[in-house]
């Protein structure tokens, strides 16, 4: 009789009727997932290049569009400006990158060429039109993380052109009207130093940037390009530095020089950038020394 009155009392305690009543808000293990944490550190994604990867203006860089770690997203879209003495460049896009592996980006780059247009018999104020459609797969290494190696943070990429234009470019000899480019871009960031160098490889045949099409009555061989940036981090939001990138000459009737620029970008918060550049790119369609100013908007996350 006793056993049994003891065996009652333990089956009591220990019955979930008589504990006591859960919290109201158990914590959640494992924890959610921020989809848009926005994870990365300022300046890290870099800003806009012309043709809609996320780099510097001219150069695209191994880092992936947006501030999404690797269990999240970002975004990024850009307006891009650029005054030359013949020549006016607009560009306007956006570029996704899915956890900081991956980067998908499109650009609506259009070149007025002003006074140039009726000299090259296309009319005063012709504009060349293209549409570019992008690609990055960051292969290896880690832009932050990789702080005690050398190793940068190495990234391939592809980029498809189409231009508007293809009668006025048959005329200036171009053999294309659209076509395909790809790269490989190594990115190392001495976080010590406040130094960040950019080394890409692109394999081309766009003139212009393929503004004048691809290839030409010179030459129609995919040829290696090289493009180079360095910025130093003078604190948290303003960053200074410089580019240079080759481009192929195709063309008989005008030479193609390499092009490159100083520049100067305020980051806001991840949210917003300017960038402002001096920005040299050569000869352009029979006109010398095509120099001017640079200034790209960026907003994302």
């Amino acid at each position: 009789m006793k056993l049994g009155v003891r065996l009652l009392c333990l089956l009591a305690v220990a019955s979930p009727v008589w504990a006591e009543d859960p919290p109201d808000e158990a914590p959640l293990w494992p924890p959610p997932i921020d989809r848009f944490d926005s994870g990365r550190l300022l300046a890290t994604s870099g800003v806009s290049q012309v043709e809609g990867a996320a780099g510097a203006g001219l150069a695209p860089w191994a880092v992936i569009a947006g501030y999404g770690t690797r269990d999240a997203v970002g975004a990024k879209a850009h307006y891009t400006f650029i005054g030359l003495p013949d020549f006016q460049i607009h560009s306007v896009g956006m570029a996704l990158g899915f956890f900081d592996r991956v980067e998908l980006s499109y650009a609506r780059v259009s070149v007025d060429t002003m006074g140039t247009g009726a000299l090259l018999g296309l009319g005063r104020g012709y504009s060349f039109e293209q549409d570019v459609f992008g690609a990055k797969i960051r292969l290896f290494g880690d832009l932050l993380y990789d702080q005690d190696s050398l190793l940068p943070q190495v990234s391939i990429g592809a980029q498809y052109k189409m231009n508007r234009n293809a009668p006025a470019l048959r005329l200036i000899g171009a053999k294309r009207d659209r076509d395909a480019e790809y790269y490989v871009a190594a990115t190392k960031l001495f976080l010590d130093q406040s130094l960040l160098l950019n080394a890409s490889v692109r394999m081309t045949r766009a003139n212009q940037f393929g503004a004048l099409g691809f290839g030409g009555d010179k030459s129609d061989r995919f040829e290696p390009q090289l493009e180079a940036s360095v910025a130093y981090l003078l604190d948290r939001q303003w960053v200074v530095g410089a580019e240079y990138r080759m481009k192929p000459d195709t063309l008989r009737f005008a030479r193609e020089t390499d092009a490159h620029d100083l520049f100067l970008a305020y980051f806001l918060n991840k949210n917003a950038a300017l960038a402002l550049a001096y920005v040299d790119l050569g000869d352009i369609a029979t006109r010398r020394r095509q120099t001017g100013v640079y200034a790209s908007l960026q907003v994302g996350f």
